[in-house]
This record gives structure tokens, sequence and C-alpha cells, in this order.
């Protein structure tokens, strides 16, 4: 690494110079807005000068080339520092930084893709280190390039387990290109940190995690710069650097005191700010420019990704919508070596294993830490390198709930399927039941929903959710279910099926998958009785194909029925009761499950929360009767 700059008295100089420019700048622009965490700014200025002027490689004029080194900060509210880095390296006007936190700035309180220099919104402390080591991943063992990724961390959000999650990964994969750097300034938000400045514990605890660790003074950019460079040079294990810092270093009577978390310096900014600059020793422009990256890379366009092909289904065969999810990915996967499967040591449940049986590569394992699972996956489909698909239980994924709302706010196009779902599943009992997954996912501003009925339709989801924008949802079940579609049947985003109908239809159903299987068979008993339905299956809950369901309603008296596998409570029936609001003369009845479940088998379930064919068969009767 011999263009790293030489460190000498001169170079020093500089690099402390703007370090106070950035308090400067950050103190400035929490004053102008009247909020935001100035004290957290300073504590970290050292480390983001040497980062942004020794330490990374970058385009500056191109914040997201693919070439470039990637830098996330964990700690977010520390974003003024950030914005004053990239005005100190010329891509913002040092005057827009006074903007901070209005509406017509994307200055924003904490760091989102908004700007173009951001791959990761931040804020929700813990979440960096994940995203980081996806990207790291992605570029160590798919790209296999020479970008390496920084993550500057807060000490008080060293203590969330997802932190934790995101060492052990880093080390297991031995990303070497990972740089974490730990901000330890002893405070949290309302009080001390529980090690404050006990270094010692902090580099044994990630040296336990196979880390390599190195203890240096926060403030001393000299030793900043010997660390990065040795990080730059370590093979084998991912490195941290342990800057032990003082919160609202260099503003006098703030420094390292207590309850100044959060709060602009108001009346002390005037004195404050002529102190600090009488630090800067030259005003004059600096020559130093970042580091150019070492090589060049391939900006990624996809376009369509597609199964080569039809589904090969046989008819009459039943088949799991789990399993289908898996045939999909090893089928999209042989066509795209950027189609990236992870999962939380659940693949042979999920049957996200099928790509790794094909494409051993395209596979990572995250082990039963779906917080970090979550959190790769966003790194990893950063920039656009790849296209990823996150599985477990949907029950789990509640468990990284944060990650993906934030994944939402991080622009991501991450996928999520949640196996397992609903009482359906049976002996295991409620606790791997996931009854809640489609509240979770069509509450996510920028999440489509899917819930597949069979094989056919499933494997037409995975492909549809990998050509598309935003988050995605794929819910599967474990029974094995009948195929209900044509191998070469099509399917469209929003777009319901009417699977079976007549001109004398009474009661529109609308059903997914296993309770799907239960509307047909009460169908027929139904059709003993000269009753006639309407079949609807939705595939879509996000969004919901308001015009089909609404004109099958029309045309069955205004009677809609619905019946699902998951609780009352922010499912089908009330993705349907909202698109139907403002229609008069509809009747909606909502068969869900009620209530704590228990273990048995999945037809008694089904018959115990009133989801099966008889219990459908008496709501028809009923709605018809009212």
């Amino acid at each position: 690494m011999s263009d790293y700059p030489q460190i000498n008295a001169s170079f020093v100089e500089t690099l402390q110079n703007i370090a106070n420019k950035l308090r400067i700048y950050s103190i400035t622009s929490t004053n102008a807005s009247n909020s935001g965490h100035p004290t957290s700014c300073a504590s970290a200025a050292e480390v983001v000068s040497t980062l942004f002027f020794y330490a990374m490689r970058y385009k500056s004029s191109e914040p997201r080339s693919a070439c470039n080194d990637r830098f996330v900060l964990s700690k977010g509210h520390a974003a003024p520092v950030l914005y004053a880095a990239w005005a100190e390296v010329g891509l913002l006007d040092v005057k827009d930084l006074n903007k901070l936190r209005t509406l017509d700035s994307d200055l924003e309180g904490h760091p989102t893709p908004r700007l173009n220099f951001i791959d990761v919104a931040t804020g929700s402390l813990g979440q960096g280190l994940s995203c980081a080591a996806g990207m790291a991943y992605v570029a160590k063992y798919i790209d296999k390039a020479k970008y390496r990724v920084f993550c500057l961390i807060g000490d008080g959000e060293s203590a969330e387990g997802s932190i934790w999650e995101a060492i052990h990964f880093s080390s297991y994969y031995h990303l070497d290109n990972l740089v974490a750097i730990i901000d330890i300034n002893r405070f949290g938000q309302s009080e001390p940190t529980s090690l404050q400045h006990d270094m010692e514990t902090y580099q044994q605890r990630f040296e336990a995690f196979g880390w390599h660790a190195e203890v240096v003074d926060g403030h001393n950019v000299e030793q900043l710069c010997k660390a990065f460079l040795k990080a730059a040079n370590l093979k084998g294990k991912p490195f941290c650097i342990l800057a032990k810092t003082f919160k609202g270093k260099g503003i006098s009577s703030i420094e390292d005191q207590d309850n100044w978390h959060g709060k602009p310096l108001g009346d002390k900014a005037e004195e404050v700010l002529e102190e600090l600059k009488q630090k800067v020793t030259n005003w004059a422009p600096h020559n130093l420019k970042p580091l150019s990256p070492l090589e060049n890379i391939t900006e990624m366009e996809f376009g369509q990704i597609k199964i080569d092909g039809s589904p090969s289904y046989k008819k009459g065969e039943c088949v799991a919508t789990r399993q289908a999810y898996g045939n999909a990915l090893a089928r999209l996967g042989k066509v795209n070596n950027r189609l990236i499967a992870l999962d939380g040591d659940m693949k042979n449940s999920t049957f996200s294993m099928k790509l790794k049986e094909v494409r051993p590569d395209q596979f990572i394992e995250c082990f039963i830490a779906e917080q970090n699972l979550v959190g790769v996956a966003i790194g990893c489909a950063t920039r656009n390198r790849c296209v990823t698909f996150a599985s477990s239980f949907a029950c789990f994924l509640s468990r990284a709930y944060d990650q993906i709302r934030m994944g939402a706010i991080s622009q991501t196009n991450a996928n999520f399927c949640g196996s397992h779902c609903g009482v359906s599943i049976g002996e295991d009992g409620p606790s791997q039941m996931g009854l809640e997954d489609l509240a979770m996912f069509r509450a996510i501003p920028t999440c489509t929903v899917f819930y597949p009925s069979d094989a056919v339709s499933t494997e037409r989801a995975v492909e549809l959710a990998a050509n598309t924008k935003g988050i995605c949802y794929i819910r599967t079940s474990r029974p094995t279910v009948p195929h209900f579609y044509d191998n070469n049947e099509k399917f469209e985003i929003g777009k319901a099926k009417v699977l079976r109908e007549s001109n004398s239809d009474q009661v529109t159903i609308i059903a997914a998958c296993v309770t799907l299987v239960e509307a047909f068979k009460a169908a027929d008993e139904l059709a003993k009785s000269s009753i006639g339905v309407k079949i609807v299956d939705p595939f879509t809950i996000k969004p919901i194909d308001r015009d089909t369901i609404l004109c099958c309603a029309k045309r069955t008296g205004g009677r809609i029925l619905v019946v699902e596998d998951h609780y009352p409570e922010g499912g089908i029936g009330e993705a349907v009761t909202s698109s139907l609001r403002m229609e008069r003369n509809i009747i909606i009845k909502h068969l869900a499950v009620n209530g704590v479940p228990r273990s048995g088998k999945p037809h008694e379930l089904l018959a115990l929360f009133g989801i099966d064919a008889q219990s459908i068969v008496s709501a028809v009767k009923e709605i018809i009767n009212l």
C-alpha cells in the first residue's frame, strides 16, 4: 500500500485542522436546526477526518461507484459530521449544511439514501455493522474485488445483540476487507455506558470473537492513520479500531460531561465556535484528496431475471409452496450468478438449500441470527450488486422487524420469504407458527406481499420478486397442496385469480393456499345444497386486487367471505375490508385464527379455529341468511 500519504507533521496538522472544521460545521448546522447531536459528532471528528482523507479509496464525484470503498455510519445520530465530511471533500456546499433537518433538504436527522453518498439508512442503532458485513461479503466472495468496507459504531449501540451477531458472522467468513471503528466516548443518551473507557475489556471481547482489535487514542490522527494502515495489510480476519474518545471533544465545559446527548449548544455556540476556530492553524484550502480506487468494477444492470422455461409440475401432484420456493431459487440462480440466497439455519425447512445444491457460491448461511440475516441481505443488495432472498420461518422474521423497517427507509430491494405459516404447520405448536407476518409486511411502505397458493404460483412469485423494486415478502406453507394452475399460467402483481364461478353464485370466497384447498372442499359440499360460490385467489395481499374482488362481490349480492390461516389483524381480511371501505352494500365475513393456538394435527387445528371446509360451509350459509 505504498500510495498511502506519508504520515509527517504537516499531514497530521492538516488532518487535525479538518477534524476541527468538522466540529465547527456540526455545531453550526445543529444550532441552525435547533436539534441534533453535536457532542456525538465532536467525539468522532478525528476518526471521520482520517477516514475520508487517508484510509478510504473513492471517487468523490461518483459516491456510489461500484469500485469505491464503502462507509456505513452505524451511529446515525452523528449524521452532521458525515455531511460535513462530504462538504469538506467538495460534494456538498458548506452553506447547505445549515439546512440540516429541514423539509426542503435531504440532510435528514439521520442518514438515508436520499443522498447519493449513503448506502443504507441508520439511526436505529445496532444495525450498521450487519449491512457493512453484507457489503464486505459481496466484495470478497461475489465481486472478488479490492474495495473495502468501513463502519463507524457508537459504544452505546455496541450493547445491541445484532452487533455481536455481525461480529461473529464477519469473523466466521474471514472478512479481512471489513474495518469497524468503535467510537468509545463512554456516554450513552441518559447515562454512562456499561463499560465506559474499559478499553481492555472491549479488546478482549473482539479478539475472543476472532477479530484483530487495536486500541488507539481516537483524537490522535497519527495513531488512527497507523491503525488504518495496519488494517489495510492484515489478512484473514476483520479489523476493529477501538478509539478512546470524549463526547463533546474540543467543546470546553461540555467535553466528557453527562446530559449533553442530542442537544444543540444554543447560547454556548458562539463562544465555543470562536474557541474551535482558534485551533484551526490554517484556513486556506488544503490539497488532500481521497485515494483512488484500486480497480475498476463493472456496474450491474440486471434487467429482467427470468426462469428458463415454465415450471414442470405434474398434474395431480401435491407440493408444498416452501419446496416450490426452493425450486424457483435454484432455477433463477442457474441463469443469474448474482442471485443470492441467505438463510438462518433453516435451509432444509425453507428449501433455500435448493440453490446451495446447484450454486453453493451463491448461498450464504447466516445461522440462527435473524437480525444479522436481514442486515446482511440488505448490505448485499446495495449498489445493485446482488439480488437477495433471505429466508426463515415467518415467525422468526418478527425478531428482525426493525431491520426490515429500516430496509424500507434504506430503499432496499431485498426479498424475504417466511415459511411455516399458520396453524396448518401442526404439531410444532404456536411458537413456530407465523400468524402475524402478513400484518408485519403489509405495514412496510415499500413492500409487495405475495401469498402464492400452489407450486406454480410460488415459482412465479419468486420470479416477480426478483424483478420488483422495494422489499418483497413471499409467504410459504408447510403442508403439500394440489396444483391450482397449469405450468404456463401467467401471474401479475396486484392481479387475483378467479378459480371457480358460475352465473348463480351467492357468495365470493377469498382464500389462499391451505384455506384455498378448504374452500374448494366447501364449494363441493355447498353444491350439494345448490349453493354456488365464487372462489378467488388473491396472489398478492399488497397490492390487493380491488377491482376483481369488487366485481365478484357485486355478482354475488355483495357477499364476501374471507378465510385465512393468520390472525384477524392485518391479514387478507383487513386488506380486503380496507380496499372496499367506501363501497356500499358489501357484507364481509372473516374467518381467521382467533386466539393463541396449540399443538395438534393440521386438520384438527383448522377445525378448532374455524377455518376448515366445514366452517366455511357454515359461514356461507350464515352470510346468505343475513
